[in-house]
Protein backbone atom coordinates (compact mmCIF):
# COMPACT_ATOMS: atom_id res chain seq x y z
CA UNK A 1 0.00 0.00 0.00
CA UNK A 2 1.61 3.57 -1.10
CA UNK A 3 1.64 5.82 2.16
CA UNK A 4 3.28 8.68 -0.09
CA UNK A 5 5.07 9.90 -3.16
CA UNK A 6 7.66 12.48 -4.02
CA UNK A 7 7.86 14.32 -7.65
CA UNK A 8 11.35 16.03 -8.33
CA UNK A 9 10.71 16.75 -11.98
CA UNK A 10 14.33 18.36 -13.98
CA UNK A 11 15.46 19.03 -17.04
CA UNK A 12 18.67 17.75 -19.12
CA UNK A 13 19.04 18.52 -22.34
CA UNK A 14 16.39 18.25 -24.45
CA UNK A 15 14.98 16.40 -22.03
CA UNK A 16 11.89 16.44 -19.61
CA UNK A 17 12.54 14.04 -16.67
CA UNK A 18 11.04 13.40 -13.34
CA UNK A 19 12.10 11.26 -10.10
CA UNK A 20 9.20 9.78 -8.13
CA UNK A 21 10.00 8.23 -4.99
CA UNK A 22 7.35 6.54 -3.47
CA UNK A 23 6.77 5.00 -0.06
CA UNK A 24 5.18 1.62 0.89
CA UNK A 25 5.04 0.18 3.96
CA UNK A 26 7.56 -2.34 3.34
CA UNK A 27 10.06 -0.44 1.33
CA UNK A 28 11.19 2.57 -1.22
CA UNK A 29 11.09 2.84 -4.61
CA UNK A 30 13.00 5.67 -6.78
CA UNK A 31 11.32 6.16 -10.39
CA UNK A 32 13.17 7.93 -13.12
CA UNK A 33 10.82 9.10 -16.33
CA UNK A 34 12.26 10.33 -19.04
CA UNK A 35 9.66 12.53 -21.73
CA UNK A 36 6.80 10.84 -19.01
CA UNK A 37 8.39 7.10 -20.04
CA UNK A 38 9.94 5.08 -17.04
CA UNK A 39 13.48 5.22 -17.87
CA UNK A 40 15.12 3.31 -14.82
CA UNK A 41 13.62 1.99 -11.50
CA UNK A 42 14.86 0.82 -7.76
CA UNK A 43 14.11 -0.15 -4.90
CA UNK A 44 15.15 -1.17 -1.39
CA UNK A 45 13.37 -2.62 1.75
CA UNK A 46 13.72 -0.46 5.04
CA UNK A 47 15.59 -3.15 6.62
CA UNK A 48 18.49 -2.36 3.98
CA UNK A 49 19.41 1.08 5.91
CA UNK A 50 20.64 2.88 2.92
CA UNK A 51 18.17 5.57 1.63
CA UNK A 52 19.81 6.98 -1.25
CA UNK A 53 19.59 6.13 -5.03
CA UNK A 54 21.47 6.79 -8.08
CA UNK A 55 20.32 6.64 -11.57
CA UNK A 56 22.50 6.82 -14.79
CA UNK A 57 21.88 9.38 -17.55
CA UNK A 58 24.63 7.89 -19.53
CA UNK A 59 22.45 6.92 -22.12
CA UNK A 60 21.28 9.55 -22.63
CA UNK A 61 23.77 11.29 -24.06
CA UNK A 62 27.28 10.10 -24.44
CA UNK A 63 28.58 11.97 -20.91
CA UNK A 64 29.07 10.63 -17.23
CA UNK A 65 25.63 12.44 -16.01
CA UNK A 66 23.90 10.83 -13.18
CA UNK A 67 20.80 11.75 -11.51
CA UNK A 68 20.79 10.99 -7.29
CA UNK A 69 18.11 11.08 -5.33
CA UNK A 70 17.46 10.73 -1.39
CA UNK A 71 16.42 12.44 1.75
CA UNK A 72 18.11 15.51 2.56
CA UNK A 73 16.19 15.52 6.16
CA UNK A 74 14.46 13.47 8.29
CA UNK A 75 11.29 14.23 6.09
CA UNK A 76 11.76 15.15 2.61
CA UNK A 77 13.63 13.92 -0.35
CA UNK A 78 15.67 15.79 -2.95
CA UNK A 79 17.46 15.37 -6.30
CA UNK A 80 21.17 15.99 -7.64
CA UNK A 81 22.00 16.06 -11.40
CA UNK A 82 25.49 15.41 -11.60
CA UNK A 83 27.61 15.42 -14.82
CA UNK A 84 31.27 15.17 -15.59
CA UNK A 85 31.83 15.47 -11.75
CA UNK A 86 30.21 18.92 -11.51
CA UNK A 87 26.32 19.56 -10.12
CA UNK A 88 24.37 20.93 -12.46
CA UNK A 89 21.01 20.93 -10.70
CA UNK A 90 19.65 20.54 -7.26
CA UNK A 91 16.46 20.67 -6.57
CA UNK A 92 16.53 21.89 -2.95
CA UNK A 93 19.89 24.33 -3.31
CA UNK A 94 22.79 23.57 -0.35
CA UNK A 95 20.47 20.48 0.34
CA UNK A 96 22.52 17.19 1.25
CA UNK A 97 20.48 14.28 -0.89
CA UNK A 98 23.16 11.92 1.05
CA UNK A 99 21.32 12.78 4.54
CA UNK A 100 20.44 9.82 4.86
CA UNK A 101 22.37 7.29 4.16
CA UNK A 102 25.30 9.25 6.74
CA UNK A 103 22.96 9.02 9.11
CA UNK A 104 22.24 5.37 9.26
CA UNK A 105 26.26 4.91 8.96
CA UNK A 106 26.58 7.48 12.08
CA UNK A 107 23.69 5.08 14.02
CA UNK A 108 24.89 1.49 12.60
CA UNK A 109 28.63 2.41 11.42
CA UNK A 110 30.30 1.53 8.59
CA UNK A 111 30.24 -1.98 9.11
CA UNK A 112 27.57 -3.31 10.99
CA UNK A 113 24.95 -5.41 9.13
CA UNK A 114 22.10 -3.22 9.05
CA UNK A 115 19.67 -5.84 7.51
CA UNK A 116 20.51 -8.62 9.59
CA UNK A 117 19.76 -5.94 12.97
CA UNK A 118 16.42 -5.03 11.39
CA UNK A 119 15.90 -9.02 10.70
CA UNK A 120 16.41 -9.24 14.64
CA UNK A 121 14.15 -6.52 15.75
CA UNK A 122 11.22 -7.57 13.23
CA UNK A 123 11.29 -10.70 14.60
CA UNK A 124 11.52 -9.81 18.05
CA UNK A 125 8.63 -7.10 18.31
CA UNK A 126 6.29 -8.71 14.78
CA UNK A 127 3.43 -10.49 16.84
CA UNK A 128 3.27 -7.57 18.55
CA UNK A 129 2.89 -5.34 15.88
CA UNK A 130 0.03 -8.10 14.06
CA UNK A 131 -1.59 -7.82 17.48
CA UNK A 132 -2.05 -4.00 17.25
CA UNK A 133 -2.84 -3.98 13.69
CA UNK A 134 -5.53 -7.13 14.17
CA UNK A 135 -7.09 -4.83 16.82
CA UNK A 136 -7.13 -1.79 14.75
CA UNK A 137 -8.44 -3.70 12.11
CA UNK A 138 -11.52 -5.56 14.36
CA UNK A 139 -12.76 -2.30 15.74
CA UNK A 140 -12.61 -0.61 11.59
CA UNK A 141 -14.65 -4.00 10.85
CA UNK A 142 -17.40 -4.29 13.58
CA UNK A 143 -18.01 -0.32 13.46
CA UNK A 144 -18.88 -0.29 9.82
CA UNK A 145 -20.54 -3.51 9.87
CA UNK A 146 -22.75 -2.50 12.84
CA UNK A 147 -23.02 1.26 12.83
CA UNK A 148 -22.49 0.48 16.75
CA UNK A 149 -18.86 2.41 17.72
CA UNK A 150 -19.96 1.43 21.39
CA UNK A 151 -20.06 -1.91 20.64
CA UNK A 152 -17.05 -2.13 18.54
CA UNK A 153 -15.28 -0.74 21.26
CA UNK A 154 -16.02 -3.10 23.52
CA UNK A 155 -15.44 -6.07 21.22
CA UNK A 156 -12.04 -4.31 20.63
CA UNK A 157 -11.63 -4.39 24.62
CA UNK A 158 -12.87 -7.89 24.82
CA UNK A 159 -10.05 -9.23 22.14
CA UNK A 160 -7.50 -7.06 23.63
CA UNK A 161 -8.20 -8.45 27.48
CA UNK A 162 -8.63 -12.12 25.52
CA UNK A 163 -4.62 -11.45 24.18
CA UNK A 164 -3.35 -10.33 27.72
CA UNK A 165 -5.20 -13.81 29.13
CA UNK A 166 -3.15 -15.25 25.87
CA UNK A 167 0.57 -13.85 27.20
CA UNK A 168 0.31 -15.62 29.79
CA UNK A 169 0.55 -18.92 28.27
CA UNK A 170 2.65 -18.50 24.79
CA UNK A 171 6.62 -17.20 24.82
CA UNK A 172 6.29 -15.14 22.53
CA UNK A 173 5.64 -11.08 23.19
CA UNK A 174 2.53 -10.31 21.81
CA UNK A 175 2.02 -6.82 24.29
CA UNK A 176 5.31 -5.08 23.31
CA UNK A 177 6.61 -4.84 26.59
CA UNK A 178 3.66 -2.86 28.35
CA UNK A 179 1.88 -5.28 29.62
CA UNK A 180 0.76 -4.02 32.96
CA UNK A 181 -0.10 -0.45 31.20
CA UNK A 182 -2.32 -2.08 28.34
CA UNK A 183 -3.81 -3.95 30.55
CA UNK A 184 -5.02 -0.74 32.64
CA UNK A 185 -5.77 1.53 29.68
CA UNK A 186 -7.90 -1.39 28.11
CA UNK A 187 -10.04 -1.92 31.12
CA UNK A 188 -10.23 2.38 31.12
CA UNK A 189 -11.48 1.89 27.98
CA UNK A 190 -13.71 -0.48 28.55
CA UNK A 191 -15.44 1.40 31.33
CA UNK A 192 -15.46 4.49 29.53
CA UNK A 193 -17.03 2.73 26.62
CA UNK A 194 -20.18 1.16 28.99
CA UNK A 195 -20.50 4.14 30.95
CA UNK A 196 -21.18 6.58 28.41
CA UNK A 197 -23.12 4.45 25.95
CA UNK A 198 -22.99 6.85 22.89
CA UNK A 199 -21.03 7.38 20.03
CA UNK A 200 -19.65 10.47 20.15
CA UNK A 201 -18.41 9.76 23.44
CA UNK A 202 -16.87 6.81 21.54
CA UNK A 203 -14.98 9.18 19.62
CA UNK A 204 -13.82 11.28 22.24
CA UNK A 205 -12.59 8.23 23.86
CA UNK A 206 -9.48 8.89 21.80
CA UNK A 207 -8.85 12.50 22.97
CA UNK A 208 -9.27 11.87 26.92
CA UNK A 209 -7.54 8.85 27.00
CA UNK A 210 -5.21 10.13 24.13
CA UNK A 211 -5.04 13.05 26.96
CA UNK A 212 -4.54 10.93 29.47
CA UNK A 213 -1.23 8.92 28.25
CA UNK A 214 0.16 12.25 27.60
CA UNK A 215 0.05 12.82 31.11
CA UNK A 216 1.40 9.67 32.23
CA UNK A 217 4.71 9.81 29.72
CA UNK A 218 4.85 13.80 30.60
CA UNK A 219 5.32 12.69 34.28
CA UNK A 220 7.51 9.58 33.44
CA UNK A 221 9.95 12.13 31.21
CA UNK A 222 10.21 14.97 33.83
CA UNK A 223 9.93 13.32 36.75
CA UNK A 224 11.68 9.63 36.44
CA UNK A 225 14.04 10.68 33.44
CA UNK A 226 12.35 8.39 30.99
CA UNK A 227 12.69 5.00 33.28
CA UNK A 228 9.81 3.30 32.29
CA UNK A 229 8.32 4.22 28.92
CA UNK A 230 11.28 5.42 27.08
CA UNK A 231 13.12 2.79 28.15
CA UNK A 232 10.56 0.70 26.80
CA UNK A 233 10.20 2.43 23.75
CA UNK A 234 13.88 2.15 22.80
CA UNK A 235 13.83 -1.85 22.36
CA UNK A 236 11.71 -1.49 18.90
CA UNK A 237 13.85 1.60 17.63
CA UNK A 238 17.39 0.71 15.46
CA UNK A 239 20.68 2.60 16.16
CA UNK A 240 22.24 4.13 18.86
CA UNK A 241 21.28 4.60 22.54
CA UNK A 242 18.08 7.48 23.46
CA UNK A 243 18.09 9.63 26.20
CA UNK A 244 14.98 8.23 27.68
CA UNK A 245 13.67 11.37 29.07
CA UNK A 246 13.47 12.91 26.08
CA UNK A 247 11.84 10.08 24.35
CA UNK A 248 8.93 10.11 26.98
CA UNK A 249 8.37 13.89 26.87
CA UNK A 250 8.34 13.87 22.95
CA UNK A 251 5.69 10.65 22.98
CA UNK A 252 3.66 13.24 25.36
CA UNK A 253 3.48 15.86 23.19
CA UNK A 254 2.96 13.52 20.36
CA UNK A 255 -0.07 12.12 21.74
CA UNK A 256 -1.58 15.69 22.88
CA UNK A 257 -0.98 16.53 18.96
CA UNK A 258 -3.18 13.12 18.40
CA UNK A 259 -5.81 13.79 20.78
CA UNK A 260 -6.23 17.47 19.61
CA UNK A 261 -6.18 15.84 15.65
CA UNK A 262 -8.96 13.29 16.73
CA UNK A 263 -11.22 15.97 18.54
CA UNK A 264 -10.96 18.27 15.39
CA UNK A 265 -11.85 15.44 13.02
CA UNK A 266 -14.76 14.10 15.20
CA UNK A 267 -16.49 17.72 15.62
CA UNK A 268 -16.31 18.76 12.31
CA UNK A 269 -16.78 15.47 9.98
CA UNK A 270 -18.87 12.57 9.43
CA UNK A 271 -18.59 9.54 11.59
CA UNK A 272 -17.55 7.12 9.05
CA UNK A 273 -14.61 9.74 8.19
CA UNK A 274 -14.23 9.76 11.75
CA UNK A 275 -13.84 5.93 11.84
CA UNK A 276 -11.46 5.67 8.26
CA UNK A 277 -9.36 8.49 10.03
CA UNK A 278 -8.74 6.86 13.29
CA UNK A 279 -7.93 3.62 12.00
CA UNK A 280 -5.80 4.33 8.90
CA UNK A 281 -5.01 8.03 8.19
CA UNK A 282 -3.82 9.27 11.54
CA UNK A 283 -0.95 6.76 11.94
CA UNK A 284 1.30 8.81 8.85
CA UNK A 285 0.72 11.61 11.07
CA UNK A 286 1.84 9.98 14.19
CA UNK A 287 4.81 8.47 11.78
CA UNK A 288 6.40 11.78 10.85
CA UNK A 289 5.69 13.23 14.64
CA UNK A 290 8.30 10.02 15.90
CA UNK A 291 10.36 10.79 13.56
CA UNK A 292 10.67 14.19 14.82
CA UNK A 293 10.66 12.84 18.29
CA UNK A 294 13.92 10.06 17.49
CA UNK A 295 15.63 13.15 15.88
CA UNK A 296 15.67 14.98 19.25
CA UNK A 297 15.96 12.32 21.41
CA UNK A 298 19.12 10.83 19.70
CA UNK A 299 21.81 11.31 22.10
CA UNK A 300 24.81 13.24 20.59
CA UNK A 301 28.20 11.78 19.71
CA UNK A 302 31.16 12.81 22.14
Amino acid sequence: MKIWSYLRPFNFREYKCLVKVTLTLSKVTSSLYVNERLFDEKSMSYMEGSTTFTHSLKSLHNTEAKVVSGYFNWWNTGIAVIENGQMIYESHPGKDVHYGEKLVKKMYGETTDIKSIQKDKWEKNKHSVFADLILGALFFIVGRATGDLVFATIVGVVAGLSLVLLQRFVKVDILGGFAVFGTIMLLISGIFSWVLQDDYWVQMKGTLLGLLIALVFLIDGVFRQGAYFGARFERYIPGGALQHNRLAIGMSLTGVFGALSNYFVAENFSEDFWLTYTTFLDFPVFLMLFLLVLRWSRKKSK
